[in-house]
Parts: C-alpha cells; structure tokens; sequence
C-alpha cells in the first residue's frame, strides 16, 4: 500500500463532499532509470523518482482534479478539498461506500528487475551496442547506446468501492548510428522495447543486434538518391509501419475525440469505414508487450478491442469520463504519463490484423512505387485525420522488384482514405516500440501489422 487506506477513503470522502457524484485517487511511485554512452564513453546515468497523488470527482460530465507531490494527510485531504470547492453544487452529502481490495491478474512475467541490476553491467551492454554498431562500417561516426528502464507503481481507489495495485515494469535498447560520407550525414535507429526485465536481452534483442540494425539503417541511407514526388502505390512494411495507421486512423478512435466529435469517425460505428481486408486490433492484454497494463490508470482491467473488423468500425477505445458523455463502458484504455496528467483514453498495442496476401504478391503487384522498409514520426490532426509521415528507409519498386534504395520520403493523406486504399494486407504481423503524446502525457504503445500495399498515396519527395 503506497499510502495508509483510511487516509485513501477519508480523500475519497473529503471530494464527494459538496455534491459530486463519483470520486477517485490515482497514487502513484515510479523509478525511471537512463544510461546513456556516446562512443562507448558514458555521458549519462539518471534515476528520476516520481511520487505523488491526483484526485478527480466528477458531477454529470464536470470533471475537476487536483494533485500533489506531498502524501501527507494534510496535503491529500487539501488537494482533495480543492477538488470539492470547485465542484459543489451547493449541497454536501455523505459518503456511504466501502473499499473492497482487487487483486489483479499478473502475465508480464519479470525475470530480473532492471533497476536493481548493477549498473556497471548496464553500462557494459550500452558498449557492446555501442562497439557493434561502430564496427558495422568504417563509415560509421558517433553512436549513441541508450538503456531506459522503469518501475512503476500505483494505486487506484474510487467511491465505487474499487481498491487496486499494480506494479508495471518495462525497459528499452536504443541505438542511434550516424553514417558520414564526405560533408554528408546520415542516421539510423533501433530501439526495441518490452515489458520485461533484463532477460529482454536475451530474449529479444541482443546488444550487437541493436546496434547492427541502426548502423545499417544508416549506411543504406547515405549511399541513397533521393525520391521523386507524386503519387503511387506503396508498399508498407511490417512492425513499426505500423504507426501510420496508429497516428492516421489510431487516435480518431479514441473517446478523447469521439465523445466530443472532433473524430472523422464520429457516429461510425457499424458502417464501412475500410477495405475489407482490413481488420484493427488494439489489445493491451498481449503478455510482455510494451504497451500491455494489467489495468488502466482508472482502475479499470485492460481488454483485447477489435476497433474494425473486416472494414466495419465496430468500437472505440472509451476512458471512464468519456465514456458517461458516450453513454458507453469503460474500454480499460484510460492512461495518463503520471500522477500530474489526467487520464483519458489511449491506446495500448494497436495493429492491423494479419491478412491472407503473399509478400512476394504484394510487391510483384506494383509495376513503379515505394517499398517503405522502415517508419519514421510524423502528425496528424485527428478532426480531419489528415497526416505527414516520415520514410526513414525506402526503395523504389520498380516491374515487381524491390531496387534502389531512396531517401527524403514522406507520406501525405488522410485516415479516411488511406483504410479504403490498404488492397493488400500480408501474413507476418510484427510491432514496433514507441511513445505516444496525448493530452494525458507520454505513454508507451506498440504499433504494428503485416506488410500492407496502399493502393495511391501521395509521396513527398525531392
């Protein structure tokens, strides 16, 4: 228990007091750990601690909160008086719950707990990064080798009697090898991540394997030409590629859009919103994933969502609030980057489904277009779903065959149309590691899918 419970009920209480109709206390306890070397000399070893409450209440679809570093009783009870002053409606009246403890189920099995591993090995798996991706290719200049692991703990109890922990530990490799070839320079990334401990490098990634992957991201990008502009057909491949679908299509699902109809995809639902072949997933119950929770930042258990299926928009991914001015559910998507943010709905691991289409058959399917081997970031306004996307690795596809390699591509569309011109969807879906940036903060998500082929797409190019 990060706090005494009666001081939890007694928060509770203390919000509820002038008239709301349902109250809730987020505690929170994190360690975030970076160790970062910059050509194989360390340059940074942080630990930054996090602790602190937020405490909401709620009357109809008003919504206050209020948080606080301090967890003394006469810091709690403060907060949670603010929350009651600004709320009332000019009654008071008393709380009559109970707090009822939940244990929850637990899959992310943890073998080594990343922040008491010593730190001198740590830094020795940076080096072995680090020396890898140096040794890929004389052309290699300055690597970066970066470890970031996290020990999140929390507590979740509101009005409704709901008492609950979690404890959610991750860690993440980051390689990033810059390639130099006369006065140009170039690029590369890898950056794997779970919600595992430190046997994530043996069961997962290696050090060298990191580290290989950014340097040769950044060899194949220095001896590139550049692209072309126009539209074309484009090949999309599989695991982090799947972020153009995450940010075109991912967000406007989520209630923090939805229930204020700023989504394109409002009041879709049972409709065609895609090709057929297309069916979404955002599933947060996947055992290890980097975007898998126990439960959401609400309390609430997390779910597998089918979004679309076969082309139909069947649901969206609803947070608690949200979902009273939807009259839904809670989908168990509520999250937020700490104690300090307001939880609202988010994604967790969002893919496109596996399909029934050959690779080889996607790619022979296109006589002139773009291969995009590897995704970068980009935007996208979620009212319109229009969206620019960066092509960190490219080839042009040229009779049916994969040829030269390209860089400065960009994607340009928008949600709406991109899901009806995905024709082709392949067999081999993989995920990706990232962070995604909402209202409610930083948090981690996997985006994926199979190789995909998008029939037109506007190319941004030289």
């Amino acid at each position: 228990m990060l706090i005494d419970e009666a001081l939890v009920k007694e928060a509770l209480d203390t919000a509820l007091s002038s008239g709301a109709d349902f109250a809730e206390v987020f505690i929170e306890d994190t360690l975030n750990n970076t160790l970062q070397l910059i050509d194989e000399k360390v340059d940074t070893v942080s630990s930054v601690f996090i602790s602190g409450i937020g405490i909401r209440a709620y009357l109809g679809l008003r919504s206050v909160s209020a948080t606080s570093s301090d967890l003394s009783r006469d810091a709690v009870l403060a907060a949670a008086g603010n929350v009651a002053s600004i709320i009332a409606d000019g009654r008071r009246t008393a709380a009559e719950f109970r707090l009822c403890e939940r244990l929850n189920t637990n899959v992310h099995r943890i073998e080594v707990v990343p922040s008491s591993y010593p730190v001198k090995e740590k830094v020795e798996i940076a080096r072995r990064m680090s020396a890898a991706a140096r040794g890929y290719s004389n052309m290699i200049g300055q690597v970066t080798g970066t470890i970031q692991d996290v020990d999140r703990r929390i507590l979740v109890a509101n009005s409704e009697g709901l008492l609950t922990t979690d404890r959610q530990i991750r860690i993440r490799a980051a390689c990033s090898a810059v390639a130099v070839k006369g006065a140009e320079s170039q690029t590369g990334f890898d950056g794997p991540g779970r919600r595992m401990g430190m046997e994530f490098f043996d069961l997962v990634a290696s050090p060298e394997d990191i580290g290989r992957e950014a340097a040769r991201q950044a060899v194949v990008n220095i001896e590139a030409g550049y692209m072309d502009s126009g539209v074309y057909p484009v090949a999309i491949e599989n695991g982090f590629g799947g972020v153009i679908f995450h940010e075109s299509c991912g967000h406007s699902l989520e209630a923090t859009s939805v229930a204020y109809g700023t989504s394109e995809f409002c009041g879709r639902k049972g409709q065609l919103i895609a090709n057929e072949k297309v069916t979404a997933i955002d599933d947060g119950t996947i055992p290890n994933a980097w975007g898998s929770i126990n439960i959401d930042d609400e309390g609430t258990p997390t779910q597998r969502k089918v979004l679309i299926e076969k082309g139909v928009l069947k649901r969206y991914m609803v947070d608690r609030f949200n979902g009273r001015r939807m009259n839904e559910p809670s989908s168990g998507s509520a999250r937020r980057q700490s104690y300090a943010y307001t939880p609202t709905s988010r994604m967790t691991n969002t893919f496109i489904a596996a399909g029934e289409d050959r690779n080889e058959d996607i790619i022979a399917s296109i006589d002139r277009g773009l291969y995009c081997a590897k995704m970068g970031g980009g935007s996208v306004n979620p009212v319109t779903g229009e969206f620019n996307f960066a092509v960190t690795e490219a080839y042009m596809i040229e009779d049916g065959r994969i040829t030269r390699a390209v860089r400065g591509a960009s994607l340009i569309g928008r949600g709406s149309e991109i899901l009806h011109d995905i024709d082709m969807v392949g067999t081999d879906m993989r995920t990706g590691q990232g962070m995604c940036g909402s209202s409610s903060g930083s948090v981690p998500t996997d985006v994926g899918q199979p190789l995909i082929r998008v029939r037109k797409i506007i190319v941004g190019g030289r």
